[in-house]
């Protein structure tokens, strides 16, 4: 038998090294592909212009479905109310508004669900009193309307009005400024609404049901003038509206109008309003636009909030059976007496980390989802986590100074394309929402982008979903059946 030569033994040799380095190769190739590919899987990549304001309004070209309005940002391009050039308010002025809702939503909750609000009116707000010659009105703890909210327009009266108003899911009464303006009228971009021109208009007795119902609505017992039942709505901020609670017919779309639609006619307004006509609530409470048009919608609704880059969103008042496929669901838990919406948040996903954060955290408290809350608010544990865990992932930028309750910020103006940990939700029923990247960072500008977060000061005080998180998901209110599901691309 022929033995191997050295230089065969050396050839084969060499080959088997060779197919080991190739191999070898072939292995990290893959592994890196891998590891990238689940990297971008956990993040995103973005170009930082899609996180900063527009100046101009490109508004989709989504169809719209049944009873739907369009939602545009109240201080966005695409807004009507911005076309006499009035100035946005900046981010540190709507911040600071945003907490004083946060604050008034947290003290309105305790209040209606421990009967502490009773006991603090009798002691301290006894002499506490906001006048007009129709009514009285205790200054007592209850939504304010920061200034982050959208609006949508709908009609009230025959011949309809056109009105835009702020929608508000933390709200029951529909209201809008009536002529005459006993008191005083906050200046609206639209004519205000003038009841004697509208054949359709008559105002609510003080015998009524509708009439004593407004003490569960507004939080305030109504009054009476000469047998008209009167309503009183304070808001946390010291905004309020005073006036007539009234019914008209109330027009969506051409196709879903309603008779003896009863909403407040307000006389003696004053807050935060913008140039809005007034606000829309879609609240549980019997009184509230979702319940009072049950009939025809069944108590269901969904919405899309577009970003601040120059696009629109809806409103839709009924179930778009269409979408239900790509929705996922939670059932909403215990409303403690209040007619916000409350979600059971079970955990915080960040850069594909499952954060150590018990369930309980987020059970102690609870949390609302909330159309008008900016900035979503966390338990200070939960908070604290998530910072921590989302400022590792983003060491290669540099920081930049806090804004006002925001306090991780970057100065990405030397940036084109960013990289950022995603960022979702999981709620109870396994339903996992991964948010937009405008939900994950707000900014001022390119040298202030911020985690659009914040911590509650002790993790007993009520979670709020807000605004910023729920930017482009279609948002699905099945009130009657007490869920509440996610989808995505609800704006395009």
């Amino acid at each position: 038998m022929a033995t191997p030569s050295c230089s065969s033994s050396y050839f084969l040799l060499f080959s088997s090294s060779f197919l080991l380095i190739l191999l070898s190769f072939s292995l990290e190739k893959s592994h890196a592909l891998e590891g990238r590919k689940a990297m971008e899987s956990h993040f995103h990549t973005l170009e930082l212009s899609s996180l900063l304001p527009s100046s101009s309004c490109n508004p989709t070209t989504k169809g719209k479905r049944g009873a739907s309005m369009e939602i545009v940002n109240r201080h966005g391009p695409c807004s009507k109310l911005n076309q006499k050039g009035a100035k946005a308010p900046g981010m540190t002025e709507i911040l600071a508004h945003d907490q004083a809702r946060v604050d008034s939503i947290q003290a309105r909750i305790t209040a209606q669900s421990y009967d502490l609000f009773r006991k603090k009116d009798k002691s301290s707000n006894k002499n506490k009193r906001v006048k007009d010659s129709k009514a009285y009105l205790p200054a007592q703890p209850g939504n304010a309307l920061g200034t982050g909210n959208y609006i949508v327009t709908l009609g009230i009266g025959t011949p309809k009005k056109d009105l835009s108003l702020i929608f508000d899911t933390g709200s029951d009464v529909t209201w809008t400024q009536c002529q005459p303006c006993v008191k005083s009228c906050y200046p609206q971009q639209q004519s205000i609404f003038d009841p004697s021109l509208s054949s359709t208009y008559s105002n609510i007795s003080c015998s009524s049901t509708a009439c004593s119902g407004l003490k569960s609505a507004s939080g305030n017992n109504p009054s009476c003038a000469s047998s008209t039942c009167v309503y009183g709505i304070q808001y946390g901020d010291a905004s309020y509206s005073i006036g007539f609670f009234a019914k008209d017919k109330l027009t969506l779309t051409p196709n879903d109008v309603f008779d003896g639609f009863m909403f407040g006619c307000g006389q003696n307004n004053k807050g935060l309003f913008g140039k809005t006509a007034g606000l829309i609530g879609l609240g549980r409470d019997p009184l509230s636009i979702v319940s009072q048009t049950a009939a025809k919608f069944g108590k269901y609704f969904s919405y899309c909030l577009p970003t601040r880059g120059g696009s629109n969103g809806h409103l839709t008042l009924g179930n778009n059976k269409g979408v239900q496929s790509s929705i996922q669901f939670t059932q909403f838990v215990a409303s403690q007496g209040t007619s916000f919406y409350f979600i059971d948040v079970l955990g915080i996903t960040v850069g594909g980390k499952a954060l150590s954060i018990s369930p309980m955290v987020f059970k102690n408290a609870g949390t609302i989802i909330d159309s008008g809350t900016v900035i979503t608010r966390l338990p200070l544990t939960a908070y604290d986590n998530l910072r921590s865990t989302f400022r590792q992932f983003m060491t290669n930028y540099p920081r930049a100074p806090d804004l006002s309750l925001l306090d991780t910020c970057y100065d990405l103006s030397n940036y084109t394309s960013i990289s950022i940990p995603k960022i979702s939700f999981n709620f109870n029923g396994n339903a996992n929402v991964n948010l937009d990247p405008n939900g994950i960072l707000i900014s001022n500008g390119a040298s202030q982008v911020c985690l659009a977060f914040a911590g509650n000061g002790d993790d007993d005080s009520i979670g709020i979903f807000g605004n910023v998180q729920q930017q482009t998901l279609e948002i699905v209110y099945d009130v009657a059946g007490e869920k509440l599901g996610f989808g995505y691309g609800g704006c395009s």
